[in-house]
């Protein structure tokens, strides 16, 4: 029983990891886009928008499909969609047709992460469940590592069709291992469940989102979780080339760098949190800070900005996504467990639409920036679109500060009790 759970979850994290990849293939491909596909900056921002896009709004369907198909199906059929995407990807000569298989890409990515938590709750005991939780967002950041400086030599090398139709073969060999090894849970293939009211779901959202510390971590996600993910999914690599003047190898070097500041700020965090859980807020409000200080000094360096700068910057925007992975403990904490789920899913939509709104922005400034249009941005464009992230920060900072403290003294009013054992976890039973 034993190997048998350990196999499939194995598979099921390697799904993950190829899932991730496939997300952040497009991040140091993002002037060969362009140039191949002969598109704007807004137009290469749409690749990743609609991926986003459709992260965000099928969080909560997955859910519902787990729920009622099981996990092992909805997990396939992700893969599915995403190996079929990435192989559409490979052979796209137009734009339209490559934005119809980044969109499949989307969809199947979006049905993965949920899934491979669930089997994990299935499989195993419940006082490994947390660590595996983390086990699997950290592992699946190598994808991100993949992602970056061997797809930089992939793409030198082999060229656009022939890397990404090995991205796309590698899903077909995982789904094979997926039918064989994986399944729902240790006494059945396939777990399916009752069919789920409409009215029950728009229920549970409404007292979701009626909670102080659910939006708390909202708007926790929203400031935290973007800078990152904009540097990771499109704009990293073209502003380290064409904006600072870096090599491609060295770019993707420090994209690399990105991914491993988050594997190792994780588990620092979640240990700050269980320790602290009084201080969460404190901690993301810190990082926050961080980030926006040292983007102000790369946009304000004059000229390009030295090395060791852009290596800070890259460490601290990394710490931006353990810091949004508070804000599920936020949901967690301040939800009765029936409506962790939804308050869960509207958590997970803030960074996302951070991202979005940065991503196409982004895009945006550096079309009105750059002369004559075209692929050939200048540093000048970047620091003026770069800069449009300070609204979101602005913006998300805010709203963090004022639902940090309603939440406290909703807690504190509603359940002294419970606000004291937050503040003081150590001199409790809980």
């Amino acid at each position: 029983m034993r190997r048998r759970a350990w196999a499939g979850y194995l598979v099921a994290l390697a799904v993950y990891v190829l899932a991730v990849f496939h997300r952040s293939s497009l991040g140091v491909a993002g002037i060969v886009a362009a140039d191949r596909f002969g598109i704007s900056a807004a137009q290469l921002s749409t690749f990743v928008m609609v991926q986003l896009l459709l992260y965000v709004l099928m969080q909560i369907p997955v859910g519902l499909l787990i729920d009622r198909f099981g996990a092992r199906r909805v997990l396939f059929s992700g893969l599915t969609l995403m190996t079929v995407g990435q192989i559409g990807f490979a052979f796209a000569d137009s734009y339209s047709t490559a934005l119809a298989a980044r969109l499949l890409v989307g969809i199947g990515d979006a049905m993965v992460f949920i899934s491979v938590l669930r089997l994990v709750v299935a499989w195993f005991s419940g006082g490994r469940v947390p660590l595996l939780t983390q086990v699997t967002g950290l592992t699946g950041q190598l994808g991100a590592v993949a992602a970056a400086v061997p797809m930089t030599h992939a793409l030198s090398g082999l060229g656009w069709t022939t890397t990404y139709l090995v991205a796309g073969g590698v899903g077909v060999l995982l789904a094979v291992a997926l039918a064989l090894v994986v399944h729902d849970a240790p006494d059945r293939v396939v777990v399916a469940g009752p069919k789920v009211s409409p009215a029950d779901v728009v229920a549970t959202l409404r007292a979701a989102w009626a909670e102080p510390g659910t939006r708390l971590g909202l708007w926790t996600h929203f400031s935290t979780q973007f800078g990152a993910t904009v540097l990771a999914l499109l704009w990293g690599y073209p502003f380290l080339v064409r904006g600072e003047g870096l090599s491609p190898a060295m770019a993707g070097a420090l994209l690399t760098l990105l991914t491993v500041a988050a594997m190792v700020a994780g588990p620092l965090v979640g240990t700050f949190v269980a320790r602290v859980p009084f201080h969460r807020s404190t901690l993301v409000l810190g990082i926050l800070g961080a980030i926006v200080a040292a983007w102000t000094a790369v946009l304000a360096w004059p000229g390009s900005a030295p090395l060791w700068l852009l290596a800070v910057l890259v460490l601290v925007c990394g710490m931006g996504g353990p810091a949004s992975m508070v804000a599920f403990d936020f949901a967690r904490t301040f939800n009765p467990v029936e409506r962790v789920g939804g308050a869960t899913g509207i958590v997970n939509q803030g960074g996302f639409v951070a991202s979005l709104i940065a991503v196409v922005v982004i895009g945006l400034v550096l079309d009105w920036r750059t002369p004559g249009g075209g692929s050939g941005y200048t540093p000048e464009a970047f620091r003026w679109a770069m800069a449009t992230q300070y609204a979101l920060w602005l913006f998300g900072g805010v709203q963090l500060w004022r639902y940090r403290r309603l939440t406290r003294r909703t807690l504190h009013a509603r359940d002294p009790k419970a606000y004291a054992r937050l503040r003081h976890p150590q001199s409790t039973a809980a």
